[in-house]
């Protein structure tokens, strides 16, 4: 065989085995890349998710003593108990509207 053809030969069966390992070898540097992408976008939503979930958890306490109050202690049910037959409700959303009214009506200078 002659050296021209045998490294002919050689080159080709180098580059049909090694094919395959650069293409994989290439594939795992942008899984990489992409996973670690992927991470620090999901750090991220993690954390917005934890702020906004504090955020409505404390909302929801707010509200929820409310609810509590308003509807679920007198046996209401949301949405159609909050003024279904029940004075209490009724009485301290009039004493707030009241209130409100005369701070305004007793200002000095408006």
């Amino acid at each position: 065989m002659d050296s021209k053809t045998l490294t002919t030969v050689l080159l080709v069966l180098f580059c049909v085995l090694l094919f395959p390992i650069g293409i994989g070898l290439m594939g795992g540097i942008f899984g990489l890349i992409g996973s670690i992408m992927g991470g620090i976008f999901g750090l991220i939503g993690g954390l917005f998710g934890a702020i906004f979930g504090l955020i409505g958890g404390i909302f929801h306490a707010i509200f929820g003593v409310f609810g509590w109050m308003f509807n679920g202690h007198f046996q209401g049910h949301w949405p159609f108990g909050f003024f279904n037959r029940d004075l209490f409700t009724i009485l301290v959303v009039i004493l707030i509207i009241v209130l409100i009214s005369r701070s305004k009506a007793t200002r000095p200078g408006r």
